[in-house]
């Protein structure tokens, strides 16, 4: 490990002790204690923010220097020295202040939430110098032969030029053969590559495309915001395919102009896809000579070492735009000036683990910590930034219209009451119809259904056995492709068995319910020669899977798209004028306090995919419940007199927005023990006016990943402060080491 620099103790003095100033270090572990004091000996230079090396339990560990004044009561003997001081970035102190705002917020942990900060502890090394070639001094000589191959490698290199041999291969148009070629004939010879920038600045100032006035007047208005260098929130509204990303483009280059940083988040990273080529026509850089990225992305699937250069390039300064998921809102900044939250109604944003956050409302903290201008964007906000934007916290601009040409696409439900579809079939004869009619015009059509595999239920035909998750309260979903039944939420397989495993019955399972894979099967029986592409987590992976999928339904390739909620948001297929909804009555059952806003954003977003381009677009939802209020409004296209019914109907009982919500989730192995934890911590509730105490009650999922779950959820007025009284309630009761209580402030699911 390499430090700035590193000394031990003096030999006269006991291990640990020595002279010099105390600090306060927070190591990235769930430690209630938050930091913990070290002593910094002579020859050792650190102050709040440098990364440094300390020892813990026989151990070396890495921590933050952090802010604060040590313990002065702590006898000296018991503080032991600063090993190392590494040669990083410092962790800026609005990182520092948001870490310690997340933790005081969410009831977690400081050091839980400080190792998001530090997820890639490889970048605190510095970066090694990268291997490539130069030209041999005084190699070429007049009477040389060269061929025309070899000399368009040369001529790439000027005087003390050294570039990798895959660069000089590409931008000279030969194989790698031909580089090896020369370095064998002592033309080329190694030499370390100087770092540059991993991220070039993109150029705010390239034309990209022409926006009508709408569209203008919002960017003006985002920009002057991003040039103010201030704190604030607006909320950018519009219909689907009114130019929004283009919109807020304009701020990101505002903001390069500004010599600041920009982060965008989006709710699937597999959405990056289109929105990288939207980014790259803006900014002029579809192509990079060297393999260097812009604007850089953070997400899970990036290979350890792209974690390491990306981390250390923002820490630095050198990545001006980053896209990513929800985890790049803790990456350390020296200078954000812009925060983009695209579909900020998802809820992919609230991470359930580890530290429950949600981080739409945690990157308006971020903003108003690094003094950076926040843009919430949705064709269909949340009824909490709407709420927020009614009341003047955020402001709000909104596009009426579809860029170009393009109009909004007609929406009418199929009443599946009347018009049913046939036996064993869930696609009614006028969407059959509706969709044989569009391939036969050469365009393209969506059946979207939000669930995976090909059946949600197997059961027995004999005996009524449904196959159950053992870990779960859950259904096993049958994945024929893959000839197994899936647990959805622990992962659990196992193979489709031949016979019911309660009776034994022979060839008597049969899968209950369509799937996206049982829609495929009856596409497959209905237009045989369409070309078919599924859309779902399952085939859809990841970002480069995300990209062929687009290229190929772009380029014609694909007549017909079946898809979960992946093809529902940020996707542009200019072909595609027909969105079938197999079921839209999914999501309304149950008892959420969402269920119906959630529908409406949903299937709004997915039917905003039909007629982006000069074809008319049509979109069909399959209901049973086609006077419910979602299916009213998607009809109609009147959002907001929904959002504003859905509003009333909260005010009156202080449910969200208009009051607050915590979640306490009890869990143990051991289901008696989990009753009586909860039980405990029921009697223990808070009773004070404004606080309502519900449960506890077996959760939804009682049993997830084997372990046993109660709920009680705390309501209480918008003005009360939840956090002290939960840390008090929690506090007074005493549970055991096996118990585990998940406190989640703000729920957005109940499950």
């Amino acid at each position: 490990m390499r430090a700035l620099n590193r000394k031990a103790p003096a030999p006269n003095q006991p291990p640990g002790v020595a002279s010099g100033p105390r600090l306060r270090v927070m190591l990235p572990l769930p430690l209630e204690a938050g930091t913990y004091d070290y002593r910094l000996p002579a020859g050792l230079d650190a102050a709040p923010g440098h990364f440094v090396v300390v020892p813990l339990g026989g151990r070396e560990a890495i921590g933050v220097a952090w802010d604060g004044e040590p313990d002065a009561t702590l006898p000296a003997h018991k503080v032991k020295n600063i090993q190392a001081v590494l040669d990083a970035p410092p962790m800026g102190e609005s990182l520092r202040r948001f870490v310690e705002w997340v933790a005081a917020y969410t009831l977690s942990p400081p050091g839980a939430v400080l190792r998001m900060a530090m997820s890639a502890p490889a970048a605190l090394e510095p970066l090694p110098a990268k291997a490539g070639w130069q030209a041999a001094s005084g190699a070429l000589r007049e009477d040389l032969k060269l061929t025309p191959a070899r000399r368009r490698v040369l001529d790439l290199l000027g005087p003390g030029d050294v570039r990798s041999g895959g660069d000089l291969a590409v931008a000279a148009g030969v194989s790698p053969g031909v580089v090896r070629g020369l370095a064998d004939a002592g033309l080329l010879v190694p030499a370390l590559m100087p770092r540059g920038a991993a991220f070039p600045r993109p150029d705010p100032d390239h034309p990209g495309p022409i926006l009508g006035p709408g569209q203008r007047a919002a960017a003006d208005a985002l920009c002057a915001k991003a040039a103010a260098r201030e704190f604030g929130v607006t909320l950018l509204t519009g219909v689907t395919g009114s130019g929004k990303t283009e919109v807020y483009l304009e701020a990101i280059a505002e903001c390069i102009r500004q010599g600041r940083q920009s982060l965008v988040l989006l709710p699937e990273i597999a959405l990056s896809a289109q929105w990288l080529d939207r980014f790259r026509r803006r900014f002029g850089v579809a192509s990079l000579a060297r393999g260097e990225m812009c604007p850089a992305l953070w997400h899970s699937e990036l290979s350890s070492r792209t974690r390491r250069d990306t981390w250390r390039a923002i820490a630095e300064g050198e990545a001006p735009v980053v896209v990513g998921a929800r985890s790049a809102l803790f990456l350390p900044f020296p200078d954000l000036g812009l925060i983009i939250v695209d579909e900020e109604h998802e809820t992919a944003f609230k991470q359930e683990d580890g530290v429950i956050y949600h981080a739409r409302d945690m990157a308006v903290v971020r903003a108003r910590l690094a003094k950076a201008s926040c843009v919430l964007v949705s064709a269909t906000p949340s009824l909490e930034t709407l709420t927020n934007a009614e009341t003047g916290r955020y402001a709000h601009l909104h596009l009426s219209e579809r860029h170009g040409s393009a109009g909004l696409p007609v929406v009418e439900p199929i009443d599946l009451r009347s018009h049913p579809s046939e036996r064993g079939r869930f696609l009614s004869p006028l969407l059959i119809e509706a969709v044989k009619d569009t391939l036969a015009r050469g365009e393209q059509a969506m059946l979207f259904l939000n669930r995976r595999g090909y059946a949600p239920l197997t059961l027995c035909r004999s005996c009524g056995h449904r196959m159950r998750c053992p870990n779960c309260t859950a259904w096993l979903v049958e994945h024929r492709a893959q000839r197994r039944l899936q647990c959805h939420h622990c992962g659990h397989a196992e193979p489709l068995p031949g016979q019911c495993p309660e009776c034994a019955a022979q060839g008597s399972l049969t899968p209950v319910g369509p799937g996206v894979e049982r829609v495929l099967e009856e596409v497959e029986a209905l237009f045989p020669d369409a070309r078919r592409i599924v859309m779902a987590s399952d085939t859809i992976p990841g970002p480069a899977a995300a990209t062929a999928a687009a290229e190929a339904i772009a380029a014609r390739q694909v007549d017909l798209i079946i898809g979960t909620q992946i093809v529902a948001k940020g996707w542009h297929f200019p072909h595609l004028t027909l969105v079938g909804v197999v079921d839209a009555d999914l999501g309304l059952a149950g008892g959420d306090l969402r269920a119906a806003e959630r529908t409406l954003q949903l299937l709004h977003q997915v039917s905003g995919r039909a007629g982006r381009a000069e074809a008319p677009g049509r979109v069909m939802l399959q209901t049973f419940s086609p006077d419910h209020p979602v299916m009213r409004a998607l009809v109609s296209g009147d959002v907001a007199a929904f959002m504003a019914e859905e509003a009333a109907g909260r005010r009156p009982g202080h449910w969200p927005p208009f009051g607050r919500l915590a979640a306490l989730i009890v869990s143990s192995e051991d289901e008696r023990e989990a009753d009586r934890a909860a039980r405990d911590l029921g009697l223990a509730a808070p009773r004070m006016p404004g606080i309502e105490v519900l449960g506890p009650a077996p959760a939804p999922l009682a049993l997830l990943r084997g372990r046993h779950r109660r709920r009680l959820l705390l309501k209480a007025r918008r003005d009360v402060q939840v956090q002290p009284v939960l840390r008090d309630w929690v506090s007074r009761v005493e549970l055991p080491n096996s118990v585990r209580v998940q406190i989640d402030v703000d729920p957005v699911g109940f499950m």
